[in-house]
């Protein structure tokens, strides 16, 4: 019986271990690249190196994993920010957060455009999770009269992507002040509810 517990509490330990690993490999990754040493990982994980190559045997683990997170996280953030908010609100919040995402996936770029095949997978995966999440919000603005009824939901994710390149003269919510220009772009148009 003794055994169990040890068990158990070795799969918790695991786990967090694996989430702080995805913590720091986040931050790393958007502070200097997904070049940085796997030492600095661990140590801002928390653990050692060892445990950092059980969790990711190869650099490509890792980054996929991270991406994988965080694709996640924004898909999930859509339901949570639509039970909680008006339409309108929800879909600029998650088009704030979906920014955030971005952020983070421009410290992965570099490797995922390598045409390594451990991330032939990734961009279906972030249609197939990221598109319906935004798809829900965007139909309940249509629906509420926000927002018009032309725009699809894959279009509204790549302008995102687009107006979120870094401004040249470094302001910070340069990204925030073009999305917030395209919400009023989407609301041009639209028709009151029935």
């Amino acid at each position: 019986m003794d055994e169990q517990p040890q068990a158990g509490g070795r799969r918790a330990d695991a786990k967090r271990n694996l989430e702080s690993l995805l913590q720091a490999a986040k931050a790393v990754f958007a502070e200097t690249g997904v070049d940085a040493p796997v030492r600095e990982i661990a140590e801002r994980a928390g653990v050692g190196v060892g445990t950092f190559y059980r969790h990711f045997p190869q650099r490509s683990d890792l980054i996929e994993a991270v991406f994988r997170q965080e694709v996640d996280v924004c898909a999930a953030a859509a339901s949570t920010i639509a039970a909680d908010h008006e339409p309108e609100q929800a879909l600029m919040l998650w088009m704030e957060r979906y920014l955030d995402f971005i952020a983070t996936k421009r410290g992965l770029a570099k490797s995922l455009h390598t045409g390594n095949p451990a991330f032939a997978t990734l961009p279906a995966y972030f249609e197939t999770r990221l598109k319906p999440a935004c798809a829900a919000l965007l139909q309940a603005a249509v629906a509420a009269g926000k927002v018009r009824d032309d725009v699809d939901a894959w279009d509204l994710l790549r302008a995102i992507a687009l107006l979120s390149t870094p401004d040249h003269d470094g302001k910070p919510d340069h990204s925030n002040q073009m999305v917030s220009l395209l919400l009023d772009g989407l609301k041009r148009g639209a028709t009151s509810p029935d």
